[in-house]
C-alpha cells in the first residue's frame, strides 16, 4: 500500500475547510460573487477584483452607505476588495504578480476580452501552472453562442425556465428569483472544488469552465427530459406532477397550507383521516402510476378537501398521520420561523459606524469548518495591503493610486 501524501505545511486541525486557499474573483452581478462568497464561507481567502467605478449592484437596494447596497451585501461578505483599473498596463502588471500566488482565478468576462487583456487561460496557466482558471460563462466555449453575453432573464428564457411556467399557468413568465444566476454559482463552486482536489492528486491546475445556458439545461432536465430519455419513442418532455396547475400552496379556511402526500400509504391514510374513504378506494390514487397519470384531479380532489378546514385543523392531522404537510412563510416570516432561529440561520455583524447588518449564513455546517460573517468589503478597502502583498514597493503602489491604476478607500 502506497503512503499517504505529504504536506511540507503541517494541517491546522482547526482551520477552515478551505484556509490557505487564495482566490481572484474578477466576476461581477450574482452568478459570480455568489459562488466566491460560498467559497468564502468555507474558508477561502477571496480578493474581489473591481473596476475603479465598482460593480452595480454596489449600488442595488437600500443602503446604510453609498456602495454598500442590499444586493452587494447578500453575495460578498468575507472578501478583500482589490479596486485595479485593467485598462492600464501597471494594473495587468500588478494582477499578474497575485495569479503568481493564486490557487485560482475565475472570471465572468468573455473569453475575448480576456484574451485581450493577456489574461487568457493558456497564458496564465504558463506563468502558474498550479492555478485553477474558471470561465464562468453565458455560452460554452465552441458553441454556436460563444462569446454571447448573458443575463439571468436570457438563460430562464432559453434554458425551458419560460416554458414551463406558460405550461403550468398559461403565462409566459420568470421565475421570481435569479434562479440561474444562483443555480449556476453553486455548479461553480461544485467545479471549483473539484479541481482543487484533483490538484492536490496531480499537483497540476486546470482549466475549467461553468457554462449559464448548458447548466440551466441540465438542471431543469432532470426531470422534464422525462419522455425523451426514450429516444425511438415518441414520449412527451415534462414532468406532469410538476406542471399540474393544481400543484400549488391549497387554501384552507383561514391561510394556505402546503401538504404532500407522496407515497400510497400517505394518500391512504390521509383520505381515511380526512373522513373521504371513497377516494381511499378509487384506483386513481391507489399508486404512484396512477396518480401520475390523473394528476390533474388527484391535485385539484386534494385542494377541495383542504378548503374544508383550517391550516391548524390540517398541520394536526398530517403530523398524527405522518404525512408531509407544512404552512406557507411570507418572506417576512422567515427570520421569525422557530426553526431558521433556533439553528442561528441569520446572523448580525456591527460595523464601526454602529450600523447593524444582518447576514443569511452559509447553510452547509461542518463540524471542523467555521467562518463567521464578515460585512462586505468596501471598494478598494484592502487595495494596498494586497499590491504590498504581492511584493509591490510602497513606491509603485503610491504611483498606482496616483495615476488612478488601483484606488484605496479612505
Amino acid at each position: 500500500m502506497n503512503p499517504p501524501p505529504t504536506s511540507a505545511a503541517t494541517p491546522n486541525p482547526s482551520a477552515p475547510a478551505l484556509s490557505g486557499i487564495r482566490i481572484l474573483d474578477l466576476t461581477a452581478i450574482v452568478f459570480g460573487p455568489y459562488a466566491s462568497q460560498t467559497l468564502a464561507d468555507y474558508g477561502a481567502e477571496i480578493i474581489k477584483v473591481e473596476p475603479p467605478t465598482g460593480e452595480s449592484t454596489r449600488f442595488t437596494g437600500p443602503a446604510y452607505e453609498k456602495g454598500l447596497s442590499a444586493i452587494f451585501l447578500g453575495v460578498n461578505r468575507n472578501k478583500k476588495s482589490l479596486c485595479l483599473d485593467l485598462k492600464q498596463p501597471a494594473a495587468i502588471a500588478a494582477l499578474l504578480a497575485l495569479v503568481d500566488q493564486a490557487d485560482v482565478i475565475m472570471h465572468s468576462m468573455r473569453p475575448q476580452k480576456m484574451a485581450a487583456l493577456g489574461l487568457d487561460a493558456k497564458t496564465l496557466l504558463k506563468r502558474n501552472p498550479r492555478l485553477i482558471y474558471a470561465g464562468l460563462y453565458g455560452f460554452g466555449e465552441g458553441g454556436a453562442y460563444e462569446g454571447k453575453p448573458a443575463y439571468d432573464d436570457l438563460i430562464q428564457g432559453m434554458s425551458g425556465v419560460v416554458d414551463l411556467m406558460q405550461r403550468q399557468s398559461d403565462q409566459a413568465r420568470y421565475l421570481p428569483t435569479i434562479a440561474a444566476d444562483k443555480t449556476c454559482a453553486l455548479v461553480a463552486v461544485q467545479g471549483i472544488m473539484a479541481a482543487l482536489f484533483q490538484r492536490e492528486r496531480t499537483g497540476l491546475g486546470q482549466f475549467i469552465e461553468i457554462p449559464m445556458f448548458e447548466t440551466m439545461t441540465a438542471y431543469l432536465l432532470v426531470e422534464h427530459f422525462y419522455g425523451h430519455h426514450l429516444a425511438d419513442r415518441q414520449e412527451p418532455a415534462g414532468y406532469p406532477r410538476a406542471l399540474t396547475k393544481w400543484r400549488q400552496p391549497y387554501k384552507s379556511t383561514d391561510g394556505l397550507i402546503s401538504v404532500m402526500p407522496y407515497t400510497d400509504r400517505h394518500w391512504q391514510l390521509f383520505f381515511k383521516a380526512a373522513g373521504y374513504d371513497n377516494h381511499a378506494n378509487d384506483p386513481r390514487f391507489t399508486t404512484i402510476e396512477a396518480r401520475t397519470e390523473n394528476i390533474a384531479f388527484v391535485y385539484e380532489t386534494l385542494g377541495n378537501i383542504i378548503k374544508t378546514q383550517t391550516t391548524a385543523y390540517w398541520l394536526g392531522l398530517c403530523e398524527t398521520n405522518q404525512i408531509p404537510a407544512a404552512a406557507v412563510n411570507r418572506l417576512e416570516d422567515l427570520e421569525n420561523d422557530p426553526h431558521l432561529k433556533s439553528v442561528g440561520m441569520f446572523q448580525d455583524v456591527d460595523d464601526e459606524l454602529g450600523n447593524t447588518y444582518r447576514f443569511v449564513r452559509n447553510p452547509v455546517t461542518m463540524q471542523s469548518s467555521k467562518v463567521a460573517p464578515a460585512l462586505a468589503p468596501r471598494l478598494g478597502q484592502h487595495t494596498e495591503m494586497i499590491l504590498r502583498e504581492a511584493g509591490l514597493s510602497d513606491q509603485t503602489i503610491a504611483a498606482m493610486i496616483e495615476t488612478g491604476a488601483a484606488k484605496q478607500h479612505k
